[in-house]
């Protein structure tokens, strides 16, 4: 057995808890809040790989208030991030020139925003996190959960949060800290979508057996102040279409909220084919749109951030518990895609862990399986919610946008009444496996950014605030630099160049020969790598503690 680094040899201060909580994301911080409104005197931490709470925190979002409504019914009495109100609610189908409203009355009635909020979620969770600190909760911002703990029986006791001070050569340096076990009766993971813990925890449990391989979208957003008089306080406006082809799904949001403030953003999904494509100048693009371009004029861009979302939905969702914890929020899958909503989900997430975690704490229970949740999840709002919409994503990716978009709103109608035509589609491959050589694949050309509308990454990446520590260890781990030769750029025409939103992977060629660069620098944490590498072979671990974006009213 080949021995330890010295400084991982080393051993850990631990910290004793009844609940770790893993991410200060709605999921994480609702089941902090719920155990300690169950019980005051239970222990709860919150560590949070951001710098503070909400920096990493990227969504639309228009917020749908049942989670909040359960979990702090007296919301509405008080000043909160969120004031701006639904007020207008459209939906177009987009082509080139032009754009086609759909009438909301053919529109299944989830689908109705109306009595939904329009806010940031980052502000939302800083809000929140002040709740659960003056319940007692403990929250650690800047320390980056990197390591699951086990006992001898393989239950879950905990997590270790990363060494600091660890320099480029994997020496400790002036700046060493070791770094902390949190140990736990039950160990909660929130860590949002593709969660470096949570991934490791569904290989080792096999959480996935029997379900539908996850599936993944990439979101990217853009925070506008616009001139006041195109500004439209309540407008909520979705559409697919142009830019993207019939074959290749996604779609737009835009949302007028607060002082003069436009969120708009773009989904592409991750099973893409054509590996020429790229989600960050398919966003820029759409903004050129008649539709939506006056929006903007006088306007200011503020922000802009990137975030893997998931999208499998019902049939993809993992069991959810395991030897001394569970997955809960993203970490489990809980988006609604056609809604493009996740954030109540995720809180009713929190919420039903924390009330199986409070149970098992008051029968003096540790370390064993959280079962009333995994076996609750289904019958609840949550698994209502996400049946209903179980076959607009498979039915998407099978048909194309027009034709699956229809059939997807068909099974959305019927299921109002009690059937279905479709049953439980399957998704088929992983978005990974979906890359066509590009031989097969036709280039796209971009047109070059204007720098009023549209932008490049660079400066776009320089207002996500991202930042990290520069001497240490890179933390995209690319596990067989020949194949990602062999494949990701001799087959592929290297797909990662484009698909990362942040600018982070460049082929170069130094003497003669391409090389594979890695700027992680500018990595936002969007996760996309670890997703859509056709070979699995990028992975993302979490960088020193507070590394990585620092947005504001995202």
């Amino acid at each position: 057995m080949t021995d330890l680094p010295a400084h991982e040899a080393t051993p850990r201060e631990a910290m004793e808890f009844d609940v770790v909580v893993v991410g200060a994301g709605p999921a994480g911080l609702a089941a902090a809040i719920k155990l300690k409104q169950l019980n005051a005197d239970i222990s709860v931490v919150v560590v949070e790989k951001g710098s503070e709470v909400g920096a990493h925190i990227l969504s639309g979002a228009v917020i749908d208030p049942i989670g909040l409504d359960t979990l702090l019914p007296e919301w509405r009495s008080e000043d909160t991030p969120i004031k701006t109100a639904v007020t207008d609610d459209r939906f177009y189908f987009l082509g080139h020139s032009g754009a086609l409203r759909l009438p909301n009355i053919m529109m299944p009635p989830l689908m109705n925003n109306h009595g939904n909020y329009i806010a940031s979620l980052g502000d939302v969770c800083r809000w929140l996190g002040t709740k659960a600190e003056g319940l007692g909760v403990e929250i650690y911002p800047g320390f980056a959960a990197a390591e699951v703990l086990y006992d001898d029986q393989g239950a879950v006791v905990g997590v270790a949060t990363g060494d600091m001070g660890i320099g480029k050569n994997n020496e400790p340096n002036a700046n060493f800290t070791r770094g902390m076990e949190l140990r736990a009766k039950y160990t909660l993971f929130a860590e949002g979508a593709r969660g470096n813990l949570g991934k490791q925890l569904i290989a080792k449990f096999d959480l996935q057996q029997g379900r539908e391989p996850q599936k993944f979208g990439i979101g990217l957003k853009e925070l506008w102040q616009v001139a006041p008089d195109k500004h439209k306080p309540g407008l909520v406006q979705h559409s697919f279409g142009w830019p993207l082809d019939n074959t290749t799904g996604g779609g737009s949001f835009l949302y007028h909220f607060g002082d003069n403030l436009v969120s708009v953003g773009f989904v592409v999904h991750l099973n893409y084919k054509n590996p020429y494509l790229s989600p960050f100048e398919e966003f820029q693009r759409f903004k050129t749109h008649a539709l939506v371009r006056d929006t903007f004029e006088g306007g200011k861009r503020l922000s802009y951030g990137a975030r893997a979302l998931t999208e499998g939905g019902y049939q993809s969702v993992p069991k959810l518990t395991f030897p001394g914890g569970a997955l809960i929020g993203c970490d489990a899958g809980f988006i609604n895609v056609p809604r493009i909503k996740g954030s109540h989900n995720a809180i009713l997430s929190g919420i039903m862990a924390a009330e199986a975690a409070s149970v098992a704490l008051a029968a003096g229970r540790a370390h064993d399986e959280l079962a009333d949740y995994e076996n609750g999840w289904r019958n609840s709002p949550i698994g209502k919610d996400l049946s209903r919409v179980r076959n607009a994503k498979p039915l998407w990716s099978r048909f194309g946008t027009l034709i699956g978009i229809a059939l997807g709103g068909l099974d959305m109608w019927t299921r109002t009444l009690g059937f279905s035509f479709f049953g439980t589609q399957s998704h088929g491959k992983p978005d990974y496996a979906t890359l066509k050589p590009a031989s097969e694949c036709t280039p796209i050309e971009y047109p070059k950014p204007d720098g009023k509308l549209t932008f490049d990454r660079l400066s776009s990446v320089f207002l996500s605030n991202t930042n990290h520590e520069e001497d240490q260890p890179p933390h995209l781990k690319v596990k067989d630099m020949a194949l990602q030769k062999a494949s990701e750029h001799d087959v592929f025409a290297g797909p990662s160049t484009r698909y990362c939103p942040a600018g982070v992977y460049e082929w170069v060629e130094e003497a003669g020969n391409p090389k594979f660069v890695i700027n992680a620098q500018n990595c936002v944490h969007c996760k996309t790598c670890d997703i859509k590498d056709p070979n699995q072979n990028i992975t993302w671990v979490p960088p020193e503690g507070s590394g990585g974006p620092n947005y504001s009213g995202m």
